[in-house]
């Protein structure tokens, strides 16, 4: 419960701080680009490095990997058939195949399947979520950032000086050292800014009038979020590879997860349909917390 009203409470007051006219129309740039500089490095140096990395959990790190590649050709596809502009297929992209595994997923695993998933959960997040976020996230908004056209070297100028993949290769390297006190506990309260900061930002953004025009492409990007990009995930998992037990149950769960933030910040800072992004994010993580509940239910039979 005391998530649910962190939550609440900050998407509220970004909302509030739009309303009273007391920041720049612009502040969320600045709310976005500490999330991506200092809070998710924070983190990602945070956890990476406590990871340990065994062959078995290769299919549940795999699960945002295969979510991102179906997402990427079901949006194109769709993109096409409708004629969306280039930029809002590249924010479907985004923010409908990557899951926010990390600050609703881990209040979420604990909550449905106890404190003992939440490793398994750390380990999707930032070697799953965040890894596809840092190289083929970072991909797809160049793909359909503003330009439209593809340059290797822009591509990965772009992922190379892209903060949480440098603290990513970095916590890697690491892992055999032993982080001083202070140091572990500057990374907890860096990253702990994560939630309050990223919300406030989407809350900033939000603007109702624009779902008047964005009411087709929400209800596609999330249908796809939170209910058909999981069942292909179960499917490939549960029926065409025959996995069973609580790890499979986990995955599929964090497969079920609302848009993820980082990947909204990401869209919006390549222009990729800013107003259907923060849509996506704003009506997704409340839509979440209704179909969170009966995916439980339903995985409940892969015990």
């Amino acid at each position: 419960m005391d998530n649910y009203i962190l939550l609440v409470a900050c998407f509220v007051i970004g909302m509030l701080l739009r309303r009273s006219g007391r920041l720049p129309d612009n502040a969320h740039a600045a709310l976005n680009g500490f999330v991506i500089h200092v809070s998710l490095p924070a983190l990602t140096l945070l956890y990476v490095h406590n990871l340990r990395i065994d062959v078995s959990l290769l299919l549940p790190v795999s699960m945002a990997w295969i979510m991102f590649g179906v997402g990427f050709m079901f949006f194109r596809a769709v993109g096409r058939a409708l004629t969306l502009a280039p930029g809002t297929i590249g924010a479907l992209t985004l923010t409908g195949s990557l899951a926010n595994t990390s600050f609703i997923g881990l209040p979420m695993i604990e909550t449905f399947y106890g404190p003992q998933g939440l490793g398994l959960g750390i380990l999707i997040d930032q070697a799953g979520t965040y890894l596809v976020l840092s190289t083929l996230g970072i991909l797809v908004a160049t793909l359909y950032g503003r330009g439209g056209g593809f340059s290797l070297r822009s591509f990965a100028r772009k992922m190379l000086t892209f903060a949480p993949f440098i603290a990513f290769l970095a916590a890697l390297l690491l892992i055999p050292v032993t982080y001083p006190k202070w140091f572990d506990t500057l990374l907890h309260r860096l990253g702990s800014t994560l939630v309050p900061v990223a919300l406030v930002s989407v809350g900033y953004q939000i603007q109702w009038s624009a779902i008047r025009g964005k009411l087709q492409t929400l209800g596609l990007g999330l249908a796809f979020k939170l209910a058909l990009g999981p069942a292909i995930i179960g499917l490939i998992f549960a029926w065409l590879l025959g996995a069973r037990g609580e790890v499979v149950q986990i995955t599929i769960f964090e497969a079920a997860m609302a848009p993820q933030i980082g990947a909204a910040i990401v869209a919006v800072e390549h222009d990729l349909d800013p107003p259907l992004v923060t849509l996506m994010v704003g009506f997704g993580i409340p839509l979440s917390f209704l179909t969170l509940p009966v995916w439980w239910h339903l995985l409940d039979l892969l015990r």
